[in-house]
């Protein structure tokens, strides 16, 4: 082999090495299964077979508002990033709300900690410190970070997190990894990586209670990505079932329910399918809403979802959800709209339930 050939081989070579490394050093690659810090004060109370349970969950959208049409909104916004002043309202807000409603446990989905976009902020800690006194116990789960995205709208760190807030003494959280969308080795890297956040609750009889929060891929285009993602979360809540533990789980689905998908408009239908994912679980486990709630008479009440779209002047759709054991009895259940419409592009779930009384 010519020498001038064995050089460029090389050169070749070590050009690919030190990218591969420079890639490596700027992403993450989270477990399939990790466990996560807790932060829980010694005097939080223990859960009590039986007892009343109110939960929220809300996806707060990094903080953002809704003056705003982001580029990964619709193809024609150009917005990059909320301002400060946005953002510290929005913050506000969500701490105003929770406050009002004051559920024991709070399920968020997209608070920002050291994205370029959000100005590097620490949105859970912002957020914690103005709730501390009402949710002793908290857990925090990435479900998309990087220090550097090279895609020319971010061109700058993410970091997005999953945030589980709790009145009740949490024993210990978990991470778990759902599948990823497909993508080439290289931009794969730089994908958010999509989880669940699993808190164990522990009762006072010696039992324990699941409490899961997820925010799933948000499709561009109609791929398998979120059946096999709603797969992966229906063989976990089946082994929480099959041992007897009772569980809920909330979050942002990305999936609409029975009947609506006819009722958008034809361009807005691209992401989802007229079969929706979530049948997979609506079928074994109760839903909220359910589908006759979310494509009734009344269906405008469980909206949940407020597209960054100017031609929305309001809510359009349900895509956020709890779904709970039917061990656990639903009390009652609505949608927050009357004065959330502004704070984020989704709006808060909400329900009280009856925990299964003790053997």
């Amino acid at each position: 082999m010519p020498r001038l050939l064995r050089y460029t081989l090389l050169g070749l070579l070590i050009a690919i090495s030190l990218i591969a490394l420079l890639i490596y050093s700027l992403t993450w690659r989270p477990d399939a299964k990790e466990a996560l810090p807790v932060s829980c004060n010694a005097q939080a109370p223990t859960l009590v077979p039986g007892q009343a349970l109110k939960v929220m969950t809300w996806n707060v959208q990094y903080l953002a508002g809704k003056r705003y049409v982001f580029w990964n909104d619709l193809a024609a916004g150009d917005d990059e990033s909320p301002t400060p002043e946005d953002m510290a309202f929005s913050l506000d807000e969500v701490a105003r709300v929770i406050r009002d409603e004051q559920p024991d446990i709070v399920l968020l989905q997209e608070l920002d900690d050291g994205a370029k976009a959000s100005d590097y902020q620490n949105q859970f800690k912002l957020l914690q410190d103005r709730v501390t006194d009402l949710y002793p116990c908290t857990t925090q789960a990435f479900d998309w970070k990087a220090d550097f995205v090279p895609e020319p709208h971010i061109f700058g760190s993410v970091g997005r997190q999953l945030a589980t807030l709790s009145r009740y003494r949490i024993e210990h959280a978990e991470r778990l990894q759902l599948p990823v969308a497909p993508a080439n080795l290289i931009s794969r890297q730089f994908k958010p990586k999509d989880a669940l956040l699993v808190t164990y609750l522990p009762l006072n009889d010696g039992g324990q209670m699941a409490v899961l929060n997820t925010h799933l891929d948000r499709a561009t285009q109609l791929d398998d990505t979120l059946q096999t993602q709603v797969a992966a979360v229906a063989r976990v809540l089946d082994k929480f079932e099959s041992r007897g533990t009772p569980w809920l789980i909330g979050g942002d689905f990305n999936l609409l329910p029975l009947g609506q998908y006819q009722r958008l408009p034809a361009e807005q239908r691209t992401p989802y399918s007229a079969d929706s994912a979530l049948h997979v679980l609506w079928d074994k486990y109760p839903m909220i809403p359910t589908n006759n709630e979310a494509s009734g008479i009344d269906r405008a009440q469980w909206l949940t979802h407020y597209p960054n779209d100017p031609g929305l002047n309001g809510p359009d759709r349900t895509v956020d959800y709890l779904f709970y054991s039917p061990r656990i009895k639903r009390v009652e259940a609505r949608v927050r709209q009357d004065d959330t419409l502004r704070i984020s592009d989704h709006l808060p779930v909400i329900a009280r339930f009856l925990l299964p009384a003790a053997p």
